[in-house]
């Protein structure tokens, strides 16, 4: 029987994530590679946004959408690394 709490999204689930998430972001700002700015101001947004959204919907104790949103803005970052916008090597923060 599959263990059922891998199932639940927890307040305690999202803060880990959304530390997770915000380290990411600060590392990438700090790594924009030359000539990837404007694609980074864009990635950087993004992930602003959904970030701030996260926060709305864990306020709204709508936790779905607030971990939905922490998976959409790390995703971003994600995709910044795998296409060189952001020279990170950080295989914990980023699919690298």
């Amino acid at each position: 029987m599959p263990d059922k709490k891998i199932n639940v999204i927890t307040k305690s689930k999202i803060n880990k994530y959304r530390k997770l998430t915000t380290e990411a972001l600060a590392l990438a700002k700090k790594n924009i590679a030359k000539g990837k700015e404007k694609q980074a101001k864009e990635i950087i947004l993004m992930v602003g946004c959904y970030l701030s959204d996260s926060i709305h919907f864990k306020e709204k104790e709508n936790l779905v959408n607030a971990y939905g949103c922490l998976n959409y803005a790390h995703g971003w970052l994600d995709c910044g690394a795998r296409l060189k916008i952001f020279n990170v090597k950080d295989n914990r923060l980023f699919t690298v």
